[in-house]
């Protein structure tokens, strides 16, 4: 299974525009740009759909796991926060916390903290962090 989405930037990078699309339609030409990223500005910006991402991958692989021992939950709520730090010159992501609500009938806290600790590991996203990235160019003339 693959999926894609594609973005798009005109200018330099404080006064330029871009728009991200994704293959469902979801996104058409949403925009984004410096003021969005690093500031406060209509559109959505990088760090903002990996929070996205992150937070719906988790709460399905923990929903998943939920299932699997047994302990079907009645609702899973995940906010995740993701930081992007200035180090040294250089913007990278420091950390991502992910907040769960969640109602599990049965279950106790300690069950739900090593049940939602697997799934953090399992989740697709989760395990994305350390992935290897490959990168094609093509410079058109």
């Amino acid at each position: 299974m693959k999926r894609t989405a594609s973005a798009a930037w005109r200018g330099g990078l404080q006064k330029g525009t871009g728009h991200i699309s994704t293959q469902s339609g979801l996104l058409n030409k949403a925009p984004y740009g410096f003021k969005e990223r690093f500031e406060e500005g209509p559109g959505t910006n990088p760090e903002e759909l990996i929070a996205a991402a992150h937070a719906g991958c988790f709460s399905m692989a923990l929903a998943a796991q939920l299932e699997k021992e047994k302990m079907p939950a009645d609702h899973l709520a995940t906010a995740a926060t993701v930081t992007l730090a200035n180090e040294g010159g250089n913007f990278s992501i420091t950390s991502i916390h992910l907040d769960l609500v969640a109602k599990v009938p049965g279950a106790d806290t300690a069950a739900l903290e090593r049940v939602a600790n697997i799934a953090k590991l399992e989740c697709p996203v989760s395990k994305l962090m350390n992935a290897r990235i490959t990168l094609s160019v093509k410079l058109e003339t």
